[in-house]
């Protein structure tokens, strides 16, 4: 055996790769199994044929070692010396520009060189045995215990490949546990196009549905996969099958789920891995925040990782990949809601929020998916809105007594961030908009029956409730003969007051308290109204007090009371209530 010297410029490299190149210690694993991957399919390249092809890995308790062999190429002693023994060389990359046209179809996982460098986060030193499958060749026996100086000499592997043997440190036990090494595997590892077995024991690894043609797969197929992907979640929506050749490489599957958690936008359900080896389940530099609700897997050689592949290096290509998912998703999108309008409606409320966000945020999906937006009506119809359409009236509930006022169709808009789609819509489409309790027009009022004598000093019957009503409340009232006679009153707010109210509330994701002019239209066709105007000539004590009931009640069936004012509400309609019962006794 001889002594030599790794091909460093720093004796301290490996504590700084051992210390901060990676911020999982799992991820040595995945590393070493991506390296014996790599040796099986450059020999599967070279010879043109399969064969033994596998991975094996092996846990001594007692030796305290953990074992990754595979029956690859394996390596002659130059090769060890130039891809081992030099840091950062990256043999993967060499041959990938000596066989570029054979690794388009089985693209080689490893890119820089510096991750068999990973197994001394838990390894106090590394051996390596391994055999070239060319002919003639000598077995190779390398050995470095972290340090800047290494073993090489003649080994005694006897079949072509390459075995690495990792001994654990004493900081390092969980990796000599058999749970820790399945979950690091099944994490990593469960579509390496190689079989893997532990302890002579297989895996299970298997072909992932996205590297199948989409038209060969069946809808159960997308349905198992999906299940082994999120094994708790319930049987999602539908799903998009990406196969992209050119400009860059893309594979992958995204579905829509059925909405059971609360979105958050900085959350990914969305495995990213890169040549079928999982790199991190946060897909955010890759998909726009509204697509973030998705769940699937995407894989492509194409994305631009740091060097521990750990996780992404926005650029170009990832800006790239991210209009064209976007793209396909309207796609999908577009395509059910002509072909199966609706299986869409009846995903709406599971897509919503998708579709909404789209809009707001990327104006090439406004394009695409303006006309997908639908809204829901109180002739319970959903139908998109068309261009230039003139003062829509919409109502945030679809439990408002407000809807008795209106013989004409109200659209329901329920949603946070509808404000903001409204103001988008507004701005781009030429569309106005008007909240059913946003201003006082003829569609309100039923004129006929207004109440407009003069009496003996010159006023109607109803500016005198009117007069009574803002005198005992010191708010702003007006008394109309309503359309409706079984609304006693209602609370008109202005529009552009209320709309700031709201996009400062879903900006900040509270409720916010910001002043808005309310005007109380009291209703002069109802009873209510009309014996609290009789009753104030008598009693106007009590009439003043029910008056402001019937205030705190509109503003309580508008949703336009504090949640904190409830129980003091409460107790003044108890007090009311309680006044009346005394007079009847």
């Amino acid at each position: 055996m001889r002594e030599n010297k790794l091909s460093i410029h720093s004796e301290n490299i490996l504590p700084i790769i051992k210390k901060w190149l990676y911020s999982d210690k799992d991820i040595f694993l995945r590393e070493l199994v991506s390296n014996a991957s790599d040796a099986l399919n450059k020999l599967r390249i070279q010879l043109g044929e399969e064969g033994d092809f596998k991975i094996s890995i092996t846990l001594d308790l007692k030796a305290r070692t953990l074992a990754i062999e595979d029956t690859g190429v394996g390596m002659t002693e130059e090769e060890v010396e130039k891809y081992i023994a030099q840091i950062a060389f990256s043999g993967a990359e060499e041959f990938v520009e000596k066989y570029k046209s054979q690794t388009e179809k089985e693209p080689i996982i490893g890119h820089f060189g510096l991750g068999f460098y990973s197994s001394y986060m838990v390894a106090s030193k590394v051996e390596i045995d391994t055999l070239s499958f060319l002919p003639g060749s000598t077995p190779v026996f390398w050995s470095c215990d972290g340090s800047s100086s290494y073993s090489i000499g003649e080994g005694k592997r006897s079949s072509r490949g390459t075995k690495v043997t990792l001994f654990i440190d004493d900081k390092s036990s969980e990796y000599l546990e058999i749970q820790k090494l399945q979950e690091m595997l099944s994490t990593h590892c469960n579509f390496m196009p190689f079989p893997i077995d532990l302890n002579g024991k297989p895996l299970g690894n298997q072909e992932p549905l996205w590297t199948k043609a989409p038209a060969a797969c069946k809808d159960q197929e997308y349905l198992d996969f999906y299940k082994k992907l999120f094994p708790l979640d319930i049987e999602p929506l539908f799903w998009v099958h990406l196969n992209v050749d050119y400009p860059f490489h893309l594979q992958g599957i995204l579905y829509f789920p059925k909405v059971h958690r609360r979105f958050d936008a900085k959350e990914s359900a969305i495995k990213l891995y890169c040549n079928r080896v999982f790199v991190s389940d946060n897909c955010k530099e890759i998909l726009p925040d509204y697509l973030m609700v998705l769940r699937g897997a995407i894989d492509s050689p194409d994305i631009p990782l740091n060097v521990s592949r750990s996780y992404l290096q926005v650029d170009k290509n990832v800006k790239q990949l991210s209009s064209h998912i976007s793209k396909k998703i309207s796609d999908k999108l577009s395509q059910l809601y002509k072909q199966d309008r609706d299986k869409y409606i009846a995903s709406w409320p599971d897509i919503e929020l998708l579709v909404k966000l789209g809009i707001l945020q990327d104006e090439k999906f406004f394009e695409r998916a303006k006309d997908l937006l639908i809204w829901k009506s109180s002739n319970n119809q959903w139908a998109p809105i068309q261009e230039g359409t003139k003062q829509i009236v919409y109502s945030t509930t679809e439990n408002t007594p407000l809807l008795k006022l209106y013989q004409e169709e109200v659209l329901f808009a329920t949603s946070p961030i509808d404000t903001a789609v409204i103001q988008h819509l507004e701005n781009k489409r030429n569309i106005t908009f008007q909240r059913i309790d946003g201003a006082l027009d003829d569609r309100l009022l039923d004129k006929e029956k207004d109440k407009t004598l003069l009496d003996e000093e010159g006023k109607t019957e109803s500016s005198r409730i009117a007069d009574f009503i803002r005198k005992s409340l010191r708010v702003e009232v007006e008394a109309k003969s309503l359309a409706s006679s079984e609304l006693p009153a209602l609370i008109i707010l202005d529009e552009n007051e209320r709309r700031m109210r709201d996009y400062v509330t879903l900006t900040q994701g509270k409720s916010v308290k910001i002043p808005t002019q309310k005007t109380f239209v009291v209703n002069t066709n109802h009873k209510l109204i009309q014996a609290i105007h009789k009753l104030h000539q008598t009693q106007p004590e009590m009439a003043s007090s029910i008056a402001r009931g019937v205030y705190d009640l509109t503003l309580l069936s508008q949703r336009e009371i504090d949640p904190s004012q409830i129980d003091e509400l409460v107790h003044k309609q108890t007090e009311i209530l309680e006044k009346m019962a005394s007079l009847l006794i």
